[in-house]
């Protein structure tokens, strides 16, 4: 059985609150995703506005290898004739083999929203798809609100689907666009309709009840062969069913052949990529390619699955380009110490005093309000330092730190230190624009004179919690820095009453780590 993949990020996804992609983004991204192998990739709406025209002509001049690139659009408006449509004149600029236009299968659209008869859309849907099949192109029809519309008028809804099948569609998606549908009714539907068509049909599904991939799969399951969705599930409202979830069940839970085992161990990557292009965080419980979707923190959990990694995990890490992680804290025992000892080539015995002695510790600094499941940079420096195996790369003499904001409301941050580097004491200032952004960048002055490989690195991500908050502005406070180079990414903490010093542990956490790893 083969499952064509259509992805619909840059059009569906697009309309996420708090994405807005470029011109450039969106090249990245379907360069991302025909690497991977989807079938099709739905670039947006050429003629809806000037960025998704521009993308179209830019991709004129750029060979996919994998992929079909897709134009959507609308079915022609009801008071234009077809060939005059800006719209459909739109579509067609694109130059795409292949085109994806919507049409109303819901009464309620169709007489509140297009503002014409039940028989003025249907002849609506046949104009538009016979025009563009004249003109060269392959038809996918969503019928948008299907199954709202099948519920209402089941024989109307069936209706626009045979008008679409003959004005020559290759294939036929039903969208549960409200995302207001249940397995079940999905199930009924498809199984009334499909004896009745005889091209493909498609399945393209909103998250608005947390079921857009169970509704996907459920269809297939009633003999769809087509499926749309976005990476990371992204799209209006909740969503959309999320492809990086329906790709790895396709492929691993129900062996259906949608994607090579090479390009599969691939995903987890193409996701992350894709959430840093849309400037949005990665979700660490995303099923499959999530940080935390192989990530095991109690003590029973992590005891049995260094014995047997089946006994907490439904499939390998590896094989969708994720990987296993044991998380450090006092719920976990000492498994974790003795496994990420083992990984830094340091020897440590689970029953050995110098284990009960740093597992004790892990629980002192918990108490006092440290986290290390989140900051594993600062736990392996822990590691090294009781283990004795870690040298001082520097020494502070003291730092300050001045904020002033001036009479024209901007605010000055700067900020001085004193070290003391390989025997030489080194005085350095520099600004920033915030205290924090001040002290780092005054430490690194300090120190890429004596360890260039610093200018690497750099501060990704710096997060605040307060700890004790009916203390008010005099609580402790949890400081979390993500740091990365070109080749990785590690986090380090910081705890303390006064925020600039909780953010200094973590600064000289990221900085040691990264020397410490780099073994200078």
């Amino acid at each position: 059985m083969k499952i064509e993949l259509y992805d619909t990020t840059l059009r569906d996804g697009a309309q996420t609150e708090g994405i807005s992609y470029s011109v450039n983004d969106k090249i990245r991204i379907t360069k991302a995703l025909d690497s991977l192998g989807i079938d099709y990739i739905e670039g947006g709406w050429p003629g809806a506005n000037p960025k998704d025209s521009e993308f179209f002509n830019k991709m004129k001049r750029i060979k996919l290898k994998n992929s079909e690139l897709v134009a959507f659009g609308a079915t022609c408006h009801p008071k234009k004739k077809v060939y005059l449509d800006p719209n459909i004149k739109g579509i067609l600029d694109a130059e795409t083999k292949i085109v994806t236009i919507f049409g109303k299968s819901w009464g309620l659209h169709v007489k509140e929203v297009l503002k014409v008869s039940l028989e003025e859309n249907l002849k609506l849907i046949e104009e538009s798809i016979s025009y563009l099949k004249s003109k060269g192109r392959e038809v996918i029809f969503d019928a948008e609100h299907f199954f709202d519309g099948f519920k209402e008028n089941s024989n109307y809804a069936l209706k626009t689907l045979l008008v679409s099948q003959e004005a020559g569609a290759k294939t036929i998606v039903l969208c549960d666009t409200n995302g207001g549908t249940l397995p079940q009714d999905i199930s009924k539907a498809i199984g009334e309709i499909k004896p009745k068509i005889n091209i493909s049909l498609g399945i393209h599904t909103h998250n608005d009840l947390n079921l857009a991939v169970a509704n996907s799969l459920v269809a297939i399951d009633a003999g769809c062969t087509h499926i749309q969705g976005t990476f990371n599930g992204y799209g209006e409202r909740c969503g959309n069913a999320d492809l990086c979830t329906l790709i790895a069940i396709l492929k691993l839970k129900m062996n259906i052949d949608c994607m090579s085992v090479e390009k599969l161990k691939e995903l987890t990557k193409i996701s992350h990529l894709i959430s840093e292009i849309s400037n949005m965080k990665h979700q660490d419980n995303q099923p499959f390619v999530g940080r935390s979707a192989f990530a095991h923190k109690g003590g029973v959990h992590i005891d049995a699955m260094v014995k047997n990694p089946k006994t907490y995990e439904h499939i390998d890490p590896e094989l969708v380009g994720n990987r296993r992680r044991f998380l450090i804290s006092e719920l976990a025992g000492k498994s974790p110490l003795v496994l990420t000892a083992k990984e830094m080539e340091l020897e440590l015995d689970k029953k050995s005093p110098k284990a009960k002695k740093i597992f004790k510790l892990l629980k002192d600094l918990e108490h006092r309000g440290y986290s290390f499941e989140a900051a594993e940079g600062s736990f392996k420096l822990l590691l090294q330092k009781e283990l004795r195996r870690f040298k001082k790369f520097f020494e502070l003499e003291g730092f300050r730190v001045i904020v002033e904001k001036r009479a024209d409301d901007k605010v000055f941050a700067e900020a001085t230190i004193r070290l003391k580097v390989k025997g030489k004491e080194q005085y350095t200032a520099a600004e920033g624009s915030g205290p924090v952004n001040a002290l780092d960048n005054a430490l690194r002055k300090a120190l890429t004179e004596f360890y260039p490989q610093l200018a690497e690195m750099h501060l990704s991500d710096f997060k605040v919690r307060v700890l004790e908050e009916k203390e008010g502005t005099a609580a402790k406070v949890r400081v979390l820095i993500q740091s990365q180079d070109e080749k990785e990414s590690w986090s380090t903490v910081g705890v303390s009453e006064n925020i600039i010093e909780a953010s200094w542990q973590a600064l000289v956490d990221s900085i040691e780590y990264k020397l410490l790893k780099d073994k200078i």
